[in-house]
């Protein structure tokens, strides 16, 4: 069993910042909390990482980064415009073969969350 493999998903769950996102007036002026929540698809991996090292996984620190960082470079109008241009950056990491994306608006309405997934690439 000393080169078992199996497929690994790196998930980021429940991760809350403020964006600049909307139409309205007041989402022109000022940040919404939003909500993302990530999946990337890093296809067969060993079960056991040949070494310890840091240096050969894709590190969840600067995949967190990258995503407040996507959302938070401009302002833009629409969920479907930001969603898809978070979708692109995080297929452009090395080794991830598909992505799953959902960025959820939190103070839409009282009774509901309104969000928007996204699945491309290998699943």
């Amino acid at each position: 069993m000393h080169n078992a493999a199996g497929t690994q998903i790196l998930t980021l769950t429940g991760l809350r910042f403020d964006a600049n996102l909307g139409i309205l007036a007041h989402e022109k002026t000022a940040p919404q909390p939003i909500q993302v929540d990530a999946e990337l698809n890093l296809g067969t991996q060993p079960l056991r990482p040949s070494d310890d090292d840091i240096l050969h996984v894709l590190d969840y620190r600067k995949v967190r980064q990258i995503i407040i960082d996507e959302c938070r470079s401009e302002h833009v109008n629409l969920l479907e415009s930001l969603i898809g241009k978070l979708a692109q950056r995080l297929m452009q990491l090395p080794g991830v073969l598909g992505v799953r994306v959902k960025i959820a608006k939190l103070e839409i309405f009282d009774d509901c969350e309104v969000a928007i997934r996204v699945e491309t690439g290998q699943w």
